[in-house]
């Protein structure tokens, strides 16, 4: 005898034996175990979904084989989105060292050095190239927790992405004007735009990055929570599993990750080194400039979910309440 059995019959012997005035609470309580074996493991009427979709049994959740779902179009454009931004973030930032470090090669006037030379702009040397890489790096790692943080509690995903986009692009617009001629024919001037541009980019980027990866997973996982069953043409019956198909999903988005920072790096070397500098900056902005516009045809077909407050200011707080009183400046007291 199981323990649920002996669970039951205890219920009714209760009912029997048990004086009139109890007998009510008798049969709440049967009710509520039962209730409670329902939940845990489902009934003829939640073995269906709101769609007609059949939901796996316990015993089919333990030895049906699981397959992924099809991936959306939707995400599909994500990933392209994503192609495009790391395409125009990788082919900008490879080219830093030689636009700074490096000087004008002789008889150029756009960096270009053909394929036996070196390309070069500015002219600044090893460390000023170094520090300002440097700090593009920090930049880029630091601004998105402002950008998940403003999505996650004022603006939602998709408006913070499309905002970041237009703040990237000005970022770009400016990176583009430090490397035309009549600009780096001036190195102090040249980098004086160079770094407003490098600032107002990494905000764009900051925005971005942090948005994108989940805004490409709710596009299924929102429409499928829950595993479903699937009769194959040979008649098997299979479990679609949204963790595999969400895990497809994601391997498409980083094949379209490295895709872009591949040709994007590639590209834009031979770009410095053949065109200019300014061909290498503006060949990634026009790839960027398709990332708004995707984001905007497809607005309506995108799931969004509305902002829920973000944990990063409550981690915060409590991280300020644990320390209080607990640490210094003073490493002795600390």
């Amino acid at each position: 005898m199981t323990s649920g059995q002996f669970q039951l019959d205890l219920a009714e012997v209760a009912k029997v034996t048990a004086p009139l005035g109890h007998a009510t609470m008798a049969d709440e309580k049967n009710v509520e175990f039962e209730q409670s074996v329902h939940s845990t493991f489902g009934d003829e009427s939640a073995t269906r979904g709101p769609n007609g979709e059949e939901y796996p049994t316990p015993e089919e959740v333990a030895t049906l084989r699981r397959v992924r779902g099809s991936v959306p179009w939707s995400a599909y454009t994500v990933a392209f989105v994503e192609l495009c931004e790391r395409f125009s973030y990788y082919g900008t930032t490879v080219v830093f060292v030689n636009f700074i470090q490096n000087p004008l090669p002789e008889g150029s006037t756009t960096g270009k050095s053909g394929t036996d030379g070196q390309s070069g702009a500015l002219g600044m040397g090893q460390r000023a190239s170094t520090g300002l890489t440097t700090f593009n790096s920090m930049w880029a790692y630091f601004c998105p927790l402002i950008g998940a943080f403003v999505a996650d509690q004022y603006l939602g995903r998709y408006n913070t992405i499309q905002i970041s986009i237009f703040i990237a692009i000005v970022g770009h617009i400016i990176l583009i004007v430090a490397t035309l001629p009549s600009v780096i024919a001036h190195p102090h001037g040249a980098i004086a735009a160079f770094s407003v541009g490098l600032i107002i980019f990494g905000v764009g980027v900051g925005g971005f990055k942090p948005n994108v990866s989940p805004l490409i997973a709710e596009q299924y996982e929102i429409a499928h929570p829950r595993q479903t069953i699937k009769v194959q043409k040979n008649g098997e019956r299979t479990i679609v599993d949204p963790a595999l198909t969400v895990s497809r999903i994601f391997m498409y988005f980083y094949l379209m990750i490295n895709v872009g920072a591949l040709i994007g790096q590639i590209g834009m070397v031979y770009a410095e080194k053949y065109v200019g500098f300014w061909l290498s900056f503006t060949l990634p902005t026009i790839m960027f400039c398709f990332c708004p516009t995707i984001m905007f045809l497809m607005r309506n077909r995108y799931v969004r979910r509305p902002p829920t407050g973000s944990v990063l200011g409550k981690a915060l707080k409590l991280w300020g309440l644990a320390m209080k009183g607990r640490w210094s400046i003073n490493p002795v007291r600390t």
